[in-house]
């Protein structure tokens, strides 16, 4: 087989690739709710385009993952930032306690790195005062 015929097979193989990985986004919710809605952040109204629409991401109202309506009813566009952020707020509403803090908010760490700060400084100073 000549090298010509051996790139036009892998080109043709890699152009029917590309249509069946398309197929395949256009059949995907993300896929359709980027062709219904517009390209803003329902939260805090950043319009996306080109590159940045990987930044945008499809959040379910009803936090059902499953529950994926043609109709996109169920999906808005959000950010990553304030995708992260609505997802939080829920976690935090149904009783979520970050594992940093206790219950009233108080910090769980017994670490206390500046502990011995202040004898450190005080060797250190009667040092050069010497």
């Amino acid at each position: 087989m000549s090298p010509a015929k051996k790139d036009s097979d892998k080109m043709n193989r890699l152009e029917a690739q590309v249509r069946r990985e398309r197929v395949k986004w256009d059949q995907s919710y993300r896929g359709q709710a980027l062709k219904i809605l517009p390209h803003i952040c329902s939260h805090c109204g950043r319009e996306f385009s080109g590159k940045q629409l990987k930044e945008l991401t499809v959040h379910h109202k009803d936090n059902d993952h499953t529950n994926n309506p043609q109709d996109g009813s169920n999906w808005e566009l959000l950010c990553i930032y304030c995708h992260d952020n609505a997802h939080t707020r829920s976690l935090q509403a149904h009783g979520y306690v970050p594992p940093q803090t206790g219950a009233g908010g108080q910090s769980r760490s017994t670490y206390k790195p500046f502990e011995n700060l202040k004898a450190l400084l005080g060797n250190d100073e009667s040092k050069e005062e010497g």
